[in-house]
């Protein structure tokens, strides 16, 4: 995966408007073109490229792009997402005044939009949209009403007590199955309970000022709201307490046990999972495949003995967070000073109607995809990705062949994975079909309630129908792309392909391949044999089909990766965790090594001409180095470090680079320079 991406949670952002070209990657400026190299125009050159690639890159322009008081970061991927806005911003006013027939897409977007944008109407509501549920909450008696609240708040999106979707069997990708997981905390992970730091204990005790301002909101007394919002800390951090920490959970087979229903009765004695399932709507599940069996022992024990105020509490908080940012000005007010201030350290809220469109997106995404692609990514754009694809794919088939350290055998195997990896770009072929979903303009917290149980019933629905491989768990106008190893694909959504004001004509092959080639298309590749990727068949199935000399010696290049990346130190004494971030860390260092080889079969490479100033070489490097072109507060970073798969952006520039022979060289990189790494200690890996 590209960037961090969550289905509930799409991180958009804001810019000003720029001239955005589909079918590019990122600027370049062909010579003669008129265009101003972008890549010149970036450089920070008081800084020497062996010292500190990425602000040598994009110095220049970081310096003339502070953070908006709005955002946590700021980067290239943001200037591109908020052109993506002003066009979504377009479909939807015009969806408003269409006057469409009722049941239509155009309805349900012009409709959503106009409900969201009202916020008189939405103050007036104040938190009636809520009410039933939480009335039902504070009538609760027993452990059996408990059970039975959970499962009338999990198809409303709410985060209790555990996860549980359907997906693909990791041991049989044919088949759909239940996954079970940890989940039901709302601090970002199980460390925030526990690390000592002065940052971390700070964040905790503003969250349980933040719990109890919640409930107050919702009508309690303020001593009322104090011992709810300490029943919610000690409940949520005895789950805390079982749940796994980040590195653990990037393990495929120690996250997996399958289980059938008894066997699940077992593990959680005194619960009785098939009447709670079907309350659930998952009557039809047999089996469930438990990712933490610790954790789910530990929420069998507090169902049946903490007491029923604790779950009172601990419920009505979980759905006061799922809906405040919907709601009323003080509740989305107080929802914001935690999440968007206190954890990430934006000054101020982003404007309404680009947090509408968040959650538009993540009701309908594919409803606006629809639109977003026929007007802004035309089918030749679809082709030349398409072919850079077939590119890099030839590439890594000859890095393959002319690995040292993996035998034939094993390298037949990897070649037979890598020629089934299924590619799609830009779009999907068949769209999904938001027929059932009912919305209008009567309210708009109702509107992502009845979105968010759609999105329950259609994610469900799945639980034994056969594998639907060519559905897509991202949205063309996202700015990210995937790997998916129970499919074995890659998928690279059309935004990703975006560049902010330069056209695709005037992208050159250096800065296309650095960036489409490198960190989007090889990067999702390498996923494919990173450590956890690399786990999985051609069919996409968890199988060992490696050697165990083989294994040994890749795990033996991956150990190089984890302590190269725990060395780096980022903020204060946080440093990169290297076994968390190693598949994106294999990722990064792959993309950059395969994609190379690929741009070096084009005739800009063999004709070495330079552009700007910068040899084909160097403009590949630096277009790498222009995806990555993004600073964060340190807030935010802080928090990525803690709960983040990806290492930070400059540590994805400066740390791959410096295992890659041609980046020395291109950019004269000498001993005693900070980057600089000796042969013995490089790592390569693919």
């Amino acid at each position: 995966m590209r960037f961090p991406y969550s289905l509930r949670r799409l991180l958009l952002a804001s810019a000003p408007a720029a001239t955005l070209a589909f079918g590019a990657c990122q600027p370049g400026g062909k010579a003669g073109s008129g265009s101003p190299d972008v890549l010149q125009a970036s450089l920070d050159t008081t800084v020497r490229p062996g010292d500190d690639f990425f602000t040598y890159a994009n110095g220049g322009w970081l310096k003339k792009h502070p953070i908006p008081a709005s955002e946590s970061s700021w980067g290239i991927g943001k200037e591109v997402q908020n052109e993506i806005y002003a066009r979504l911003r377009t479909i939807n006013e015009e969806a408003a005044k269409a006057n469409a027939a009722a049941g239509t897409n155009q309805q349900k977007i012009g409709d959503f939009w106009a409900a969201g944008m009202d916020s008189a109407a939405i103050e007036k509501q104040g938190i009636a949209p809520l009410k039933p549920e939480l009335d039902r909450i504070a009538a609760m008696r027993t452990a059996a009403d408990v059970q039975a609240e959970i499962a009338r708040l999990k198809p409303l999106g709410v985060n209790v007590l555990f996860g549980s979707y359907v997906t693909q069997d990791p041991k049989n990708s044919e088949n759909m199955a239940l996954m079970m997981w940890q989940g039901g905390l709302g601090l970002p992970n199980r460390d925030y309970y526990f690390n000592k730091d002065a940052r971390t204990s700070n964040i905790r005790k503003e969250y349980g000022v933040h719990v109890a301002n919640m409930l107050k909101l919702a009508g309690q007394t303020p001593e009322q709201a104090a011992a709810g919002s300490a029943r919610v800390l000690k409940l949520e951090t005895e789950l805390a307490r079982s749940s796994r920490k980040l590195e653990d959970l990037r393990d495929p087979y120690a996250n997996y046990h399958k289980m059938s229903v008894a066997e699940l009765d077992k593990l959680t004695p005194g619960l009785s999972w098939k009447p709670w399932l079907s309350q659930m709507a998952l009557a039809k599940a047999d089996t469930a495949i438990v990712g933490q069996p610790e954790f789910y022992q530990t929420a069998g024990r507090l169902l049946k003995t903490a007491p029923i105020d604790d779950w009172k509490a601990y419920l009505q908080w979980q759905l006061l967070r799922e809906y405040s940012s919907v709601l009323s000005k003080g509740l989305d007010d107080e929802h914001f000073r935690f999440y968007g201030t206190i954890l990430q350290g934006q000054k101020e809220q982003r404007a309404r109607w680009k947090r509408v469109l968040d959650n538009e997106e993540m009701a309908m995404g594919e409803m606006l995809g629809q639109l977003f692609v026929k007007e802004y990514f035309k089918p030749a754009a679809k082709e030349r990705y398409e072919q850079m694809v077939k590119n890099v794919m030839a590439s890594f088939r000859e890095h393959i062949q002319a690995l040292s350290w993996m035998s034939d055998s094993t390298k037949q195997k990897a070649l037979v994975k890598l020629n089934k990896i299924t590619p799609k770009v830009g779009y999907p072929n068949k769209w999904r079909d938001y027929s059932a979903l009912t919305i209008d303009r009567s309210s708009y917290a109702q509107n992502v309630m009845r979105a968010n149980e759609w999105l329950y019933r259609y994610n469900i629905s799945k639980l034994g129908r056969p594998v639907d491989r060519t559905e897509w768990d991202m949205t063309p106008q996202t700015y990210n792309a995937y790997y998916n190893p129970s499919n074995n694909e890659i998928v690279l959504p059309a935004a990703i392909f975006a560049i902010p004001g330069l056209r695709d004509e005037d992208a050159d092959d250096a800065v296309v391949y650095g960036y489409g080639g490198a960190s989007t298309i090889g990067h999702e590749l390498t996923h494919g044999f990173d450590d956890e990727g690399s786990q999985y068949d051609e069919n996409g199935n968890l199988r060992n089909w490696w050697s165990k000399k083989d294994r040994a010696a890749f795990q033996q290049r991956v150990n190089g990766i984890v302590r190269q990346f725990n060395g780096y130190q980022v903020l204060d004494s946080l440093h990169i965790n290297g076994k968390a971030t190693a598949g994106e860390n294999i990722a990064d260092l792959g993309g950059i090594v395969i994609a190379f080889d690929a741009f070096k079969k084009t005739e800009q490479y063999k004709k070495g001409e330079k552009i700007g100033g910068l040899t084909p070489t160097q403009r590949y490097f630096l277009g790498y180095a222009l995806g990555w072109q993004s600073h964060q507060r340190d807030e935010v970073l802080a928090q990525r470090i803690l709960t983040d798969v990806h290492s930070p952006a400059k540590y994805r520039v400066n740390g791959p680079l410096a295992d890659v022979p041609a980046f020395y060289e291109a950019f004269n990189v000498q001993p005693g320079q900070a980057l600089y790494r000796p042969d013995s200690a490089r790592v390569t890996i693919w």
